[in-house]
């Protein structure tokens, strides 16, 4: 699969479709400037999805061939994964669905504390992309992060720990559900304003170009992943950080989660043209739209513009159009969207989806995903009494990392750091 300048014409495919994943070919996306695609509709509004064009890949001439390998090659040759690439993907969206119901049964027992923005419905996006990426790339998401950051490799008592509060937290309690980071994991933050962190991934990314050609470092090939969703493709960083990666052909992939809903607002109701895809080629780079509900078709998207990337071959905007099953946050009723809408997208369910494939194919049997799920469920409980026997921050740490001084509010007449003081967190202390 390759993204060429030539011509961009997927064409409609209804979302009943039941057409076989396991007979798709790789998939060739491209675009061109000059053209409109007039066979391209938003799957919001129409109910269909952009189908991308197939091409057979060569397949290499075998060195040998028995019947036996005859055999072997026709029962594989179709499959998109292998059978542990599978279970891979499986594992880390069953992770991602089961830490965020976990959330919310901790979030209603008081255990944690302000916004909270669960992600089930979505977990193909980010499971089909990260799990992609080398340890060295970098990912910066959204307020919707706690499984970007599970899909990064940042533990699950580490995130559990920050939603709690406590000093074991990526964070050390003090970031929160929308402020995951992991320097361990270049996991670069979650950002709590939508459009924050357009303008810090293009900076990560800038990093890696400019390392790798001023400075020659011949390991930094690293690629970043910018998370946001549709309701920032309005705002002006996703605008200026598009046109300075196209111009300097930045190793950035931008990923938009096209959930059809910014908080209460329709996505079709706040955009002129809802085909967020199309600004890519605006600024002269590939605009891909790929159904977000399907992992494979997901990652099949993300390793071409990945690959792209590291090769040097600049930036590409991906648009996932995708469903989150729950509200806005934890504290939303849920009272905007249809019933209808939301009943459609339950029955495409990305999870149950890669579940199907795995046994059509005869790549996982039913006790190989339950044994998987077990497992999760008591990576999740360990998660859960770890961060409730955790210790909150000390007080001493509360200044920390806001002034250029390391320690907090600067140094006394006496050499020690005002922050040590007991009364300066009781608001008493003489500064």
């Amino acid at each position: 699969m390759s993204f060429t300048a030539t011509k961009f014409a997927p064409s409609p495919l209804s979302l009943n479709s039941t057409t076989p994943r396991s007979n798709d070919k790789p998939l060739s996306f491209s675009f061109d400037h000059s053209k409109t695609n007039p066979s391209s509709s938003f799957l919001g509004s129409t109910r269909k999805l952009l189908r991308f064009t197939a091409l057979a890949k060569p397949r290499a001439q075998a060195r040998a061939s028995t019947p036996v390998a005859d055999v072997l090659l026709q029962q594989t040759s179709n499959l998109l994964i292998t059978k542990e690439e599978g279970l891979e993907l499986y594992e880390d969206m069953i992770l991602g669905r089961f830490f965020e119901d976990k959330c919310a049964e901790m979030y209603y027992r008081g255990k944690m504390f302000g916004f909270v923005h669960l992600y089930n419905g979505q977990e193909a996006v980010s499971t089909g992309f990260i799990k992609l990426l080398k340890k060295e790339d970098y990912v910066v998401s959204t307020y919707r992060d706690h499984v970007h950051a599970l899909s990064k490799g940042v533990s699950s008592r580490a995130v559990m720990s920050e939603l709690f509060g406590k000093a074991t937290g990526c964070c050390r309690g003090q970031g929160g559900s929308m402020h995951m980071f992991s320097k361990e994991h270049n996991m670069l933050g979650g950002f709590a304003f939508i459009g924050e962190g357009i303008p810090v991934a293009t900076g990560a990314a800038f990093s890696s170009k400019y390392r790798k050609e001023v400075l020659n470092e011949a390991d930094a090939d690293q690629v970043t992943l910018a998370f946001f969703g549709d309701g920032t493709c309005n705002n002006g960083q996703f605008y200026e950080c598009l046109n300075m990666a196209a111009l300097w052909k930045l190793p950035i992939v931008f990923v938009v989660e096209n959930n059809l809903w910014a908080i209460g607002m329709s996505h079709l109701r706040a955009t002129s043209d809802p085909q967020i895809w199309k600004k890519g080629p605006a600024f002269g780079m590939p605009g891909i739209h790929v159904d977000g509900m399907d992992v494979l078709k997901v990652r099949e998207v993300a390793k071409e513009a990945i690959e792209r990337a590291r090769r040097g071959e600049g930036p590409t905007l991906v648009e996932c159009e995708t469903y989150r099953f729950r509200g806005h946050s934890l504290a939303d009723p849920d009272e905007l969207r249809d019933p209808a809408e939301k009943e459609h997208y339950a029955g495409r369910d990305p999870i149950t989806a890669l579940k199907q494939y795995l046994f059509e194919n005869n790549l996982a049997s039913e006790q190989e995903l339950k044994a998987i799920e077990k497992k999760i469920d008591e990576i999740l409980d360990d998660a859960v009494e770890f961060a409730d026997n955790s210790p909150l921050p000390p007080r001493s740490q509360l200044l920390e990392n806001v002034f250029a001084d390391p320690k907090g509010f600067g140094i006394g007449p006496d050499g020690r750091y005002r922050c040590e003081d007991p009364k300066f967190t009781e608001g008493t202390a003489q500064v």
